[in-house]
């Protein structure tokens, strides 16, 4: 999403240029690509899918929402493991219309992830719980804090239910540093992502995250502090930002990748 404007052909080969040795890749365009035609062209150019973004919106009060988002949930599993990744990231969901519940919101997640969860771990794909900062629980996702999401991984295996640590949502909680530390003495960090924090928020805020490096999040410290849990795996840069889409996307992936160099490690 980064650099949406590229294509998947133009992505995976500029990645396999610049040295980037894997991509995070969503749903939308690998369904236009194809599914098993973007699984070749990824394995082809030598790279790793580090995640497939996303399942989740499993908030729904109806029996119909919730079969529709079982199904949609079963297919994104099955997605990740053609990619061959391990890990699909999940978007819980905001509030069903109507309701100001977050309470039972949050219960209604726990509740389907025992259904898709077993479903997952038959097929070697980890679920990895992303909470999204405060200002999107009505609408996006009711899961706002790491303590939250590890309540809800806590029923499950690790190897079938984690967590995402993205710095946009979690760098303002002074609970989130215990909390990733717990997340990673017990496996359950499935997945490191960067944006930064800048103001003023756009209109509608959705494509607010800033370029690392340009905001109020120090990147290297949560690069640090996500590392001295024993952390080995991909770090992802995932930039929704009107303004990186409307330049180059060549230009971007390239001044990504300086800016992963120079603020981050």
């Amino acid at each position: 999403m980064t650099v949406k404007q590229l294509g998947l052909p133009a992505l995976v080969d500029n990645c396999a240029r610049l040295g980037i040795p894997a991509v995070g890749l969503w749903r939308e365009p690998v369904a236009e690509y194809g599914l098993q035609a973007a699984a070749k062209l990824v394995r082809d150019a030598g790279l790793a899918v580090s995640s497939l973004c996303r399942g989740g919106f499993l908030t729904a009060a109806d029996d119909e929402g919730r079969a529709r988002a079982l199904a949609d949930n079963r297919a994104a599993i099955d997605e990740a493991a053609t990619l061959g990744t391990d890990t699909l990231v999940l978007v819980s969901g905001g509030l069903p219309p109507g309701s100001r519940d977050l309470v039972a919101a949050r219960a209604r997640i726990g509740e389907a992830l025992t259904e898709v969860a077993p479903y997952a771990g038959e097929r070697g794909v980890r679920l990895a719980i992303e909470p999204l900062h405060p200002m999107f629980a009505s609408d996006r996702c009711v899961v706002s804090t790491l303590d939250q999401a590890l309540e809800l991984a806590a029923p499950f295996p690790a190897s079938q239910v984690g967590v995402v640590v993205d710095t946009y949502h979690v760098w303002w909680d002074d609970h989130a540093p215990a909390a990733v530390a717990r997340a990673g003495a017990t496996d359950r960090v499935h997945s490191f992502q960067l944006a930064d924090w800048t103001t003023p928020l756009p209109e509608g805020v959705l494509n607010g995250r800033g370029q690392i490096g340009d905001g109020a999040v120090d990147m290297r410290a949560w690069r640090e502090r996500v590392e001295a849990t024993g952390w080995t795996g991909f770090i992802e840069v995932e930039l929704f930002n009107d303004g990186l889409w409307a330049r180059d996307g060549v230009e971007v992936l390239e001044e990504t990748a300086r800016r992963f160099v120079s603020e981050v490690f």
